[in-house]
């Protein structure tokens, strides 16, 4: 199945004298809970729904744990989960301190099964 996109027109912020371009943006359709996920699973293995419901929340609650350890959390070929942070930049390395941090995010890589299936995907103008 195709992944559906529409187009929208951007302008650069930095430079609002050039014309815009069209980029694309993918659109969902729909959300997934973990739920769901959970009933998927049970239906494709051997293992009960609520087996699976236990397996998947523990697994939530341990991944962020680990993360907020400063782990990276790798799921094999399932992907990886680490923490990024981004800060303001300051000319002499001992000025720095934390309060120039300013977010921090989730990132994920996938892994060789993600990657293969982004590289096959094929989308659909909507």
């Amino acid at each position: 199945m195709p992944i559906n996109y529409t187009l929208n027109e951007k302008g650069n912020p930095l430079q609002p004298q050039q014309p815009k371009k069209w980029y694309a943006n993918a659109k969902s359709t729909g959300n997934i809970t973990l739920k769901t996920l959970g009933k998927t699973i049970a239906q494709r293995s051997t293992v009960s729904h609520a087996d699976t419901q236990a397996v998947l929340a523990a697994l939530t609650e341990v991944l962020v744990e680990h993360l907020a350890d400063g782990k990276i959390v790798r799921l094999g070929d399932f992907g990886a989960f680490q923490v990024s942070i981004s800060s303001e930049g300051i000319e002499a390395k001992d000025k720095f301190n934390a309060s120039l941090i300013k977010g921090s995010k989730v990132v994920f890589r996938p892994g060789i099964d993600l990657k293969e299936m982004l590289n096959n995907m094929k989308f659909e103008k909507i």
